[in-house]
């Protein structure tokens, strides 16, 4: 997901989509685990998706909160 996909969401669904993106990355986790899975380099990518995702999550939060001192 592109940084500039991720801005258009909402708090709420940046949120969602972060535990959507978590439990991802725990089934991948397992799999691999088990058996090596067709393409490891996923689990990478969405670790660094989730962290995106971190991170514009935080960045919205403090606009809102700036936002909501004036």
């Amino acid at each position: 997901m592109k940084v500039k996909d991720i801005r258009e969401l909402t708090i709420a669904e940046i949120t969602a989509r972060i535990a959507e993106d978590r439990e991802q990355l725990m089934r991948m986790r397992l799999n691999n685990s088990v058996s090596a899975i067709e393409k490891p380099s996923r689990i990478r990518e969405n670790r660094r998706v989730i962290a995106r995702l971190i991170t514009i999550l935080s960045q919205k939060k403090s606009e809102a909160a700036l936002k909501q001192a004036k």
